[in-house]
């Protein structure tokens, strides 16, 4: 939709998450594969070291990405995983699953009362029920790179170009700090941990190096292959253990992803009231983009499960945000975009049709 953040269209009224679905058909992947194997071997270990680090929740992206640099182009990758709150435990048994299938594996549990307060405050002022995980999955690798002298970090894909939105890093290999700050934590990082009034050893996770190392190379695996999240799926199916969730998840028709966490399902939800998208038109978006499903059928499917309010997980969420639920909805409302949605009993509820 044209509410998501940093979107563009063409004159054909194109978002560019399509037009870079569009340009990947004819784009020359050899070049970039060549590039990632000169990138690769200017990384690779000699002596059996770690030589590049991989964050992972368990899921089929972060699987994806080390089974082929371990497998396909014989690196040895660190995997690394922040422990999300309110964890489930599909998700953390797809992460014993994917130790067991031949990985090296670190996982990294912040404070548990500092991960909260920066949650809370996240969700107060940015929207973002998670943002404190979500600073720690862009600290945390960093910090560890630093201080084991790995100079190169993997993600997957890069969500700006492959979803809508910024494509500044389309034809880049590498971001810096400053575009993880001002896009992927966008702009909340400072004020969210000042707002948190905790302690700077408390924050000590949470903070980027003042000094990372100057060759340190961060990239996203999507740049170098054309980016497929059922094909990952399948590949982290077979050869890393990962286990589907016995029914759909919350809010869309898929699952097999975001299956680490409880608090997704509130990110997904508002979302929806930002923006006037969820969970389901996001996936509906890459199955369309990726030829395995036609538009009608997504806007069937999104009409079917998009805004779900999770229910289920609400005395979850008060317990532990620490808050009544007239607290936990009044920040809910705050965010609700009264352009797109309407209060109706006790529920927004949207005054947009998608068609």
């Amino acid at each position: 939709m044209s509410t998501r953040p940093r979107i563009t269209f063409d004159e054909r009224g194109w978002c560019n998450a399509c037009q870079w679905a569009e340009e990947k058909r004819t784009l020359n992947w050899s070049l970039r594969q060549s590039e990632l194997e000169q990138i690769l071997d200017s990384h690779r270990s000699s002596d059996g070291a770690f030589d590049c680090i991989v964050p992972v929740s368990g899921g089929k992206d972060g699987s994806y990405v080390s089974y082929q640099l371990k497998h396909n182009y014989g690196m040895h990758p660190l995997a690394i995983t922040v422990t999300p709150s309110l964890s489930l435990s599909i998700g953390n048994q797809n992460i014993k699953n994917f130790i067991a299938s031949g990985f090296d594996h670190m996982q990294v549990s912040c404070a548990e009362d500092d991960q909260q307060k920066l949650n809370k405050q996240g969700f107060i002022h940015k929207g973002f029920p998670y943002f404190g995980w979500l600073v720690a999955i862009e600290t945390v690798p960093i910090l560890m790179a630093t201080r084991l002298n790995i100079s190169l970090i993997f993600y997957g894909e890069e969500g700006e170009v492959e979803y809508g939105g910024s494509s500044v890093q389309k034809n880049k290999p590498f971001h810096d700090l400053e575009f993880i700050k001002n896009v992927y934590l966008e702009g909340g990082h400072d004020s969210v941990l000042k707002e948190s009034n905790l302690k700077s050893e408390a924050l000590s996770l949470f903070k980027f190096p003042k000094a990372s190392k100057n060759d340190l190379k961060i990239s996203h695996w999507s740049y170098f292959e054309n980016w497929d999240p059922y094909r990952n799926y399948l590949v982290a199916k077979e050869h890393c253990g990962l286990i589907e969730a016995s029914t759909t998840n919350s809010g869309t028709f898929t699952n097999f992803a975001q299956n680490d966490q409880g608090l997704y399902s509130l990110h997904a939800y508002m979302m929806y009231l930002k923006f006037g998208f969820g969970r389901a038109t996001q996936d509906a978006g890459i199955e369309i983009r990726r030829g395995a499903m036609t538009r009608e059928q997504a806007i069937n499917l999104v009409k079917l499960y998009d805004g779900i309010y999770p229910e289920e997980l609400i005395d979850s969420y008060l317990d532990y945000y620490q808050m009544t639920l007239s607290e936990f909805e009044s920040v809910i409302d705050r965010w609700a975009n009264t352009s797109l949605f309407k209060k109706q009993d006790g529920r927004w509820k949207p005054t947009f049709t998608v068609k």
